[in-house]
């Protein structure tokens, strides 16, 4: 039986093998290539690679495809969000246009779905009112216990263009966090060889991080912080090397890290700025009130 389908704007540039595991099936791509050299799956009525550049209106063809389903094999089932979830959804939003939403992720809630949480931002942006006829593409993660800004694109274009601003370093984002102890300079720059482990690879990479100390006493401090790398839990780690974990913190922590009274991670995406095609944006999230009650409690200045 043939099939034909139509490419979108949303899928133009992307890759042939791409296209069909988002649209058709999720198959291996041995399995893919052997369909494309057989012929079962055409473009223009054209055979063409599995890296060939989809274009605005192309036509897929499929002929006789009837990939069988691994039963062993477990899917991901979407989080479906709760009314409550949606309701306090829309007051998270800084920024709603065309292209890309900026919100203010609140605490224990993941970017996207994974074994240990199901909640997620994603599935629950997805069925809002602001989302209504949009997918939502991440471009950025932050941590499940990180609070504030997050940029979430409403279709490929935008994420593909969001995901290059980052790889090239032209997206500028500032932290707030509050950590245990006093750092020996009120400015600086920290450069460290982070370790990271995929699957039993060892990956050695360098994080750089900006800091300037806003307030501090004895005890503890509050910092600005602008990551210039955006390595996987970049600031917890770096922080913990120098002898200054983020409070709250219960991985990356020493002894006398106790975690505070609210049990929070102290660290808040505060800042995010960028440049598209000759128009800046600047947004701003407001930090939590667990932070605010902690600056109080931990006799430290709110910025």
């Amino acid at each position: 039986m043939r099939k034909i389908f139509l490419v979108t704007n949303d899928f133009v540039n992307s890759r042939l093998d791409r296209w069909f595991r988002k649209n058709v099936c999720d198959v291996p791509q041995s399995l893919i290539e052997k369909n494309i050299r057989k012929g079962y799956i055409k473009v223009n009525h054209k055979r063409e690679k599995s890296s060939y550049k989809l274009k605005k209106s192309d036509q897929i063809l499929t002929y006789n495809i009837n990939f069988k389903t691994d039963k062993h094999k477990k899917t991901s089932e979407k989080y479906k969000p709760t009314k409550k979830d949606l309701s306090f959804s829309s007051s998270m939003f800084i920024e709603n246009n065309e292209n890309f939403v900026v919100i203010n992720k609140p605490a224990g809630i993941s970017v996207q779905s994974g074994t240990k949480s199901k909640k997620n931002i994603i599935d629950i942006l997805r069925n809002t009112k602001e989302f209504d006829g949009h997918s939502p593409y991440t471009v950025h993660r932050i941590d499940k216990e990180t609070t504030g800004i997050l940029i979430v694109a409403k279709n490929r274009k935008y994420a593909q263009l969001f995901t290059s601003l980052f790889r090239i370093r032209k997206i500028h984002k500032t932290y707030l966090g509050i950590v245990v102890g006093q750092l020996q300079k009120n400015k600086g720059t920290f450069k460290d060889e982070l370790i990271y482990f995929e699957n039993e690879k060892k990956i050695k990479s360098v994080g750089i991080t900006h800091y300037t100390v806003l307030d501090s006493n004895n005890n503890y401090s509050l910092l600005k912080l602008n990551p210039e790398t955006g390595k996987k839990h970049q600031l917890r780690k770096q922080l913990l090397i120098h002898g200054n974990p983020i409070l709250g913190d219960k991985k990356y922590t020493m002894l006398r890290n106790l975690p505070n009274k609210r049990n929070n991670l102290m660290l808040h995406a505060y800042k995010i700025n960028f440049s598209i095609a000759g128009t800046k944006y600047n947004f701003s999230a407001e930090p939590p009130l667990a932070l605010i009650n902690t600056l109080k409690e931990k006799y430290l200045k709110n910025f």
